[in-house]
């Protein structure tokens, strides 16, 4: 009977939706399909094909048939009937205890928690608390409505940290653009501070050119009126040039100096803000994260304190029957934990501005390095080449045009530090490498710089110098070392009278003048040529900030 029933079924059902037919249509090929299905199908496919031949329709709209449609419309209504009388099947059973005595149960064990009948099970319940139906529903909802406010008392917990979150959230995206704003400021008042620095150094370079322009100008308008010391008038020609291509290469070299400082700058900047965008993307997928979960957790809560009441409505047997699972899933969902905010979930705006500047300061300062002894290229041979930042030398093959003015080394490959010391302690390191030839030690002001080089002490001079291997001192002494000298260490105790020499790699002392200094001392440094060495240049070493 089930077979023939299934194979009725099949044949009143559309192909399309797989449902019994609706306004049933037969096509030219004897298929059949709800109207609504067919027209949808050919809608989609764009033809008039049948959607399982294939086959061509030759009607844009096929007639309903009837014949069909009123079977399909009875075996419907039956199949509806079926399943109506299979609920209220299932209501009766909800509604009786016993298979036996088909009638409402009136009693109820509060030891067993369940329904008795009072014929068949009463005489095995006798021992046990037996009450009325109705007053143990009154009191067992009354104990699930406490359970309903446990758990609208939890979905307002989570509901409470969820406002908090959002409230976190907008918080979170103001934080953003005022830290960013004032990170940019910040920035701002730095490279304003290079800027007016730039200008600064360059307005005195420009007024020390000036100043020393006309100074050269007075001394040559007196020589002029004299009518002699023509060789002076050259040189001091020759000064004037020497110091317009010495503001020219100063002033490039400043703006170079102070380009890099902006630059980094530009960088620091934007590599902070990238890191608190990066902050703040990070801790808004905390966030929602969180969020999710605590959606999920509040969605959850609505679907069991809907069961509750939807629970709470029903009638005294079908409620017995089934309170006790929805009131397992409610204490359940209340026995889950309060819900916790994250801590650390907003913007770390201290640690992005909590003195930016000075922390800007300090890397750039990783940046830069100092040396103790600048180079004074006006005292420089013309046979010596210098760094641009003064703090390395070398010999080169051909000699450069420099004016004979009174600080510069005519005859001898010298060059003196730029700051000479009266007073205190002071210390530079030299890097030397495999270079055959120098001398680095210090040097009266009052030495000449003109004529030959001799010796203390007719020659003031403090120094220790390599040639060919052989380490001497000022005197022509020859100093004793245990290996090749790379760097040496040059100390300056001007108050005491001394000045020293040691290999700073593992502090082995070289040697030491003793004397009375009377004048200030300059850094002494001269260099021959390389040859073969594969160090050419000599180093002062610089340190980091």
């Amino acid at each position: 009977m089930a077979e023939k029933l299934g194979l009725f079924k099949n044949f009143l059902s559309c192909h399309v939706c797989s449902e019994t037919f609706r306004d049933p249509v037969s096509l030219s090929c004897n298929h059949n399909f709800c109207s609504s299905c067919l027209q949808k199908f050919w809608e989609q496919a764009k033809n008039q094909k049948c959607p399982i031949c294939k086959r061509k329709s030759s009607k844009d709209c096929p007639d309903v048939n009837l014949a069909l449609k009123e079977l399909a419309d009875s075996f419907a209504g039956r199949q509806k009937a079926g399943s109506s009388e299979i609920k209220k099947s299932r209501e009766k059973k909800l509604t009786v205890v016993c298979r036996k005595h088909e009638e409402k149960p009136k009693l109820f064990c509060v030891d067993e928690q369940r329904a008795v009948c009072p014929v068949c099970d009463f005489p095995h319940h006798q021992s046990h608390k037996v009450v009325p139906v109705e007053e143990a529903v009154s009191d067992l909802k009354k104990h699930l409505e406490s359970d309903l406010k446990s758990l609208q008392d939890k979905r307002n917990k989570y509901k409470q940290v969820e406002e908090t979150y959002n409230e976190m959230i907008q918080h979170s995206k103001k934080q953003l653009l005022s830290t960013e704003r004032q990170i940019r400021a910040e920035f701002n008042k730095l490279q304003q501070f290079l800027e007016e620095e730039e200008e600064s150094r360059l307005a005195a370079l420009r007024e020390e050119e000036e100043q020393k322009g006309r100074t050269i100008s007075r001394e040559m308008k007196m020589i002029e009126e004299r009518n002699k010391y023509k060789q002076m008038v050259k040189t001091y020609n020759e000064v004037r040039e020497h110091i317009k291509k010495q503001l020219l290469s100063t002033e490039r070299q400043i703006r170079a100096e102070f380009n890099k400082l902006q630059q980094f700058l530009k960088e620091e900047e934007e590599s902070r803000l990238a890191a608190l965008r990066e902050e703040e993307e990070q801790k808004g997928r905390t966030i929602n994260r969180e969020m999710k979960m605590i959606e999920e957790q509040i969605s959850s809560l609505s679907d069991s304190i809907s069961a509750v009441e939807e629970e709470l409505q029903k009638h005294s047997v079908p409620f017995l029957s089934s309170y006790k699972d929805t009131q397992s899933r409610a204490r359940a969902q209340s026995s889950v934990s309060d819900p916790q905010l994250v801590s650390g979930a907003l913007i770390d705006v201290a640690k992005h501005l909590g003195n930016l500047s000075f922390r800007v300061w300090e890397k750039m300062k990783e940046k830069v390095h100092f040396s103790p002894v600048i180079l004074d290229p006006n005292t420089a041979s013309g046979w010596l080449c210098l760094s641009d930042d003064l703090t390395n030398m070398r010999r080169q093959d051909a000699k450069q045009q420099f004016p004979e003015n009174p600080e510069r080394y005519i005859k001898h490959t010298n060059v003196l530090g730029s700051e000479g010391f009266r007073s205190g302690k002071h210390s530079w390191e030299v890097e030397v490498g495999d270079h055959p030839d120098w001398i680095v030690g210090l040097i009266k002001e009052s030495a000449d710089r003109k004529g030959e080089r001799s010796a203390l002490p007719k020659y003031p001079i403090w120094c220790l110098w390599h040639n060919s291997g052989k380490y001497t001192n000022g005197d022509g002494q020859t100093v004793k070392v245990k290996k090749s000298l790379q760097r040496i260490r040059i100390q300056l105790d001007y108050d005491r009278g001394e000045v020293s020499f040691c290999d700073p790699e593992d502090m082995t002392h070289i040697y030491t003048h003793r004397d009375t200094f009377t004048e200030k001392l300059f850094p002494f440094f001269s260099i021959g040529e390389a040859g073969d060495a594969k160090t050419s240049d000599i180093k002062i070493f610089q340190t980091e900030m």
